[in-house]
């Protein structure tokens, strides 16, 4: 089967295309013919070695895919071949056939595609549980979301309504991705790349501040995030795109009983119940109308550098697909 592969760390260039052996199947495993992979940032981050845990090489990047069932386990019950799912792993995505455990396949609603499948394992369970498991949300609440026009900004956006939230403000650094954010709901459109965005906040929300603030920059827009704070306001950390970890004194959040929150969703993995559960109520949501996806591009197994290029370019809006 073709995959791509990295062999060191580095730049997108260290993505090859490669042949390599189908994986074999464990007793309890599912062999995907995969249709579609999600890219994230956090393949990005694989990729140059900078990723929360470590990466062992060589690898084969992406978490999110969404094909066919070719094959099943001896131990595997309730699956068969051809049964259209989805499915959040560790890595392998990157190629024509991944292997993954049976508990974590999820059928793919009908009228579904796979990309749009594929758009939901780690930026829908991200978004959802960012705003509901780390962050609190209570409805009335207003929200912060960072890089809206991205995967999980768009996602989130639309949840903090669904959710019920008083107000969102969302921020991205140019006036297309800021539209892009608008046509997803949310209330008040900040542009980060401007010097007065932390007083726009403050002056839409009247001084009070944001109960809720998405942040996954990191550097000096986590701590102007949390000059955006509201009392008893919660701030989740979900990763570090500018590479400049952040230091803060967290005695300083007790004036206002505020709180510093992280999230990763390996940990969330680990909690089956969270999850499926999650996950089932997203597809849901989807199949209602009530959460659009914006694919913002589907690109040949191939072209993975050319897109990790475009990431590190930050010029992607939306849900980014590969298929092999």
């Amino acid at each position: 089967m073709k995959a791509i592969q990295l062999n060191e760390y580095g730049g997108p260039e260290v993505l090859q295309l490669i042949d390599t052996e189908v994986p074999s199947l464990g007793e309890q495993d599912v062999l995907v013919e995969v249709k579609a992979v999600g890219v994230n940032y956090a393949d990005t981050a694989r990729r140059q070695g900078e990723y929360v845990v470590p990466t062992p090489l060589p690898f084969i990047p992406g978490s999110e895919v969404a094909g066919v069932v070719a094959g099943v386990g001896e131990n595997v019950q309730g699956i068969e071949k051809g049964m259209r799912v989805v499915a959040l792993i560790e890595a392998g995505g990157y190629a024509e056939y991944a292997v993954v455990h049976a508990k974590a396949l999820i059928p793919i609603p009908d009228g579904m595609s796979f990309a749009e499948a594929a758009a939901l394992p780690v930026q829908g369970q991200s978004a959802y549980h960012i705003l509901k498991t780390m962050g609190q949300l209570q409805e009335g609440e207003t929200v912060l979301v960072h890089a809206a026009s991205g995967g999980v900004g768009l996602l989130a956006v639309q949840l903090a309504k669904i959710f019920g939230a008083g107000k969102v403000l969302a921020t991205a650094s140019t006036p297309e991705k800021l539209q892009l954010a608008e046509k997803m709901g949310a209330d008040k459109l900040i542009n980060y790349s401007e010097a007065t965005w932390v007083q726009e906040v403050q002056q839409y929300t009247n001084g009070t501040g944001v109960d809720v603030a998405l942040e996954m920059v990191g550097g000096s827009i986590f701590h102007q995030t949390r000059k955006c704070l509201a009392d008893f306001g919660r701030l989740v950390i979900y990763g570090v795109a500018s590479g400049e970890q952040a230091k803060f004194h967290p005695a300083s959040l007790m004036a206002r009983n505020q709180a510093v929150v992280g999230f990763f969703l390996p940990q969330i993995m680990k909690r089956p119940d969270l999850f499926r559960n999650s996950f089932k109520e997203i597809l849901t949501y989807v199949q209602q109308g009530k959460l659009k996806l914006t694919i913002g591009g589907t690109y040949p197994l191939a072209e993975a550098a050319h897109v990790h290029q475009l990431f590190h370019e930050r010029k992607t809006t939306g849900k980014i697909v590969l298929e092999p």
